[in-house]
């Protein structure tokens, strides 16, 4: 069943996400309005935040650094990821199951 919260595109797949900043831990939450949850150990400041959600992003996905990209709200919590290299079906297992 596909997820709303993950956009196939050719060559990779984009996670639609709502960051929550200051968290105790860095971690998948869950699912919130059709995105991916995800709570991060960073302050929203001086892009702290967009740092480790990519860097958790990189580690569950187990991909290179030079594979994930933050495409859309670099400013907001709502986010858009961009992962090359990483098919939809895969994607789903890794932050699906963690969700």
């Amino acid at each position: 069943m596909a997820q709303p919260w993950l956009v196939p595109i050719e060559g990779g797949v984009e996670l639609l996400i709502l960051a929550v900043p200051r968290a105790s831990r860095s971690k998948v939450a869950g699912i919130h309005d059709g995105r991916l949850k995800v709570q991060l150990a960073a302050p929203p400041a001086d892009g702290a935040a967009n740092e480790a959600l990519l860097a958790l992003i990189i580690e569950l996905g187990g991909v290179k650094k030079s594979a994930v990209s933050l495409v859309q709200g670099h400013g907001h919590r709502q986010k858009r990821v961009r992962i090359m290299g990483l098919d939809p079906g895969t994607a789903e297992r890794i932050f699906g199951a963690t969700a």
